[in-house]
């Protein structure tokens, strides 16, 4: 599975850095039932309620078993707190610095710089926290679903 995501993570990498060239009209003489392509002002972004993080999801449903792509954006200065995920997620920095940190004691200043290009994997169960300080940091996630989780205070159940 973690083979299936890491080609997910290039494909939909390589997909959002080509960027918008000649893709309409490629788009019109392409067959719609072997590509769709979307660029990027199609692309759907959802600020969270406490208006910390932008997500759009580009394939799959995060909610719903199965394989998930999605673009997560830290606005600047905003981190989460120490929380857990159940299953491994493969991220990829794809713009500014983003800071994570491990442990269920939140210390925003013992958190560890990722720089751009950098590759990172969140293993299931574990408990981490990250974001971004200064300037905003894009990722680009893939996950196995259902994405459900807890904080810290909720221990995440055995390994």
């Amino acid at each position: 599975m973690r083979h299936v995501r890491l080609i997910a993570t290039a494909i939909a990498l390589s997909a959002f850095a080509a960027g918008p060239s000649a893709t309409s009209a490629a788009e019109q003489q392409l067959n719609p039932k072997a590509i769709t392509i979307k660029l990027p002002d199609q692309i759907q972004w959802k600020r969270n309620a406490a208006g910390t993080n932008e997500v759009a999801v580009l394939y799959g449903d995060p909610s719903k078993p199965g394989l998930y792509v999605q673009l997560f954006k830290w606005l600047p200065g905003n981190m989460s707190r120490p929380h857990w995920h159940p299953n491994d997620r493969a991220i990829t920095v794809i713009k500014g610095t983003w800071w994570v940190g491990t442990g269920d004691k939140f210390e925003p200043d013992s958190t560890v710089p990722i720089p751009v290009g950098s590759y990172v994997t969140h293993f299931g169960k574990e408990i981490h926290y990250d974001g971004a300080k200064d300037g905003e940091v894009w990722l680009l996630m893939s996950g196995e679903g259902p994405e459900t989780g807890g904080p810290a205070s909720t221990p995440p159940p055995a390994h």
